[in-house]
């Protein structure tokens, strides 16, 4: 399936130019890739082109990640206003948003906000984790590693949480376009760490939230509890829940094809009028 990347900028953006990656007809229904905390559009490379045979299918880059800008000023619900500006820039009348930890949050908050999302899949969206875990992971992200060579940079790249059940030639595609030589020569990941200082956007009112929603959450995860998806899910007005054996916090990597599988079958469903 071919791919078109683009750089694009909107008004509400104030200069900052975002990266995005499209595959399949821009005719057909959009459907929109939201990436987690220090990930990009490329940690989709492997799923997007089997959802674009029917969809109109769109990675995006939020700032300070991947290719698109890492401007100076950090600041709080800036991630929502880049997938605004997307949708914004996309002009399509409903999309449907796939969002993996801090993108599923970002789905999430715009779904609350009103009509145009026509659903919604979130991935391990963290909900009720153990205290700690996630600030844990945060504390990770936010230093600031390098490396002297890109070979270094791509082989010492892992998972964070961990991937446990991940094939290491996934992790090589995902690693090798994760990766950026610094202005000092030096090679480092395509993520600004700062973002991970930040404190947490406010959680949205779910009751709000009227696209049919798929929640899938690996068994193994850290961040997501068998109790935080039930107490998730219990508050969402249309919600299905799978849980993804053999699977921790980054199933689409863990379990690819029994992730895209159950994203198709929701899918097809909403098609056929049978969740929709």
């Amino acid at each position: 399936m071919a791919e078109r990347f683009e750089r694009f900028t909107t008004p509400s953006l104030g200069g900052v130019h975002l990266h995005a990656i499209h595959r399949g007809s821009p005719d057909a229904p959009a459907l929109v890739l939201l990436h987690g905390g220090g990930a990009n559009a490329h940690w989709w490379d492997h799923l997007a082109p089997r959802l674009a045979r029917r969809f109109h299918v769109v990675a995006l880059d939020f700032r300070g990640h991947g290719d698109s800008d890492h401007p100076d000023e950090t600041y709080v619900g800036a991630f929502n206003e880049d997938l605004d500006a997307l949708l914004e820039h996309l002009d399509a009348a409903e999309v449907i948003l796939v969002g993996h930890s801090m993108g599923a949050h970002i789905a999430l908050d715009r779904a609350a906000e009103g009509p145009g999302v026509r659903a919604l899949v979130l991935v391990d969206v963290a909900w009720g984790s153990p205290p700690g875990a996630r600030k844990s992971a945060r504390r990770a992200l936010a230093l600031r590693m390098s490396y002297a060579s890109r070979e270094r940079a791509i082989a010492r790249f892992r998972f964070l949480p961990s991937a446990a059940h991940a094939d290491e030639s996934l992790r090589r595609a995902i690693a090798s376009e994760s990766v950026r030589e610094e202005e000092d020569g030096r090679w480092g990941f395509k993520f600004d760490p700062r973002w991970f200082t930040l404190p947490y956007r406010r959680p949205p009112d779910l009751s709000a939230v009227r696209s049919p929603t798929l929640i899938l959450r690996g068994e193994e995860s850290p961040f997501l509890t068998r109790e935080g998806v039930e107490s998730l899910a219990n508050q969402l007005p249309r919600a299905d829940v799978v849980h993804v054996e053999g699977a921790g916090h980054h199933l689409h990597v863990d379990r690819p094809e029994r992730v895209l599988g159950e994203i198709e079958t929701f899918l097809e469903r909403l098609e056929t009028g049978h969740g929709g």
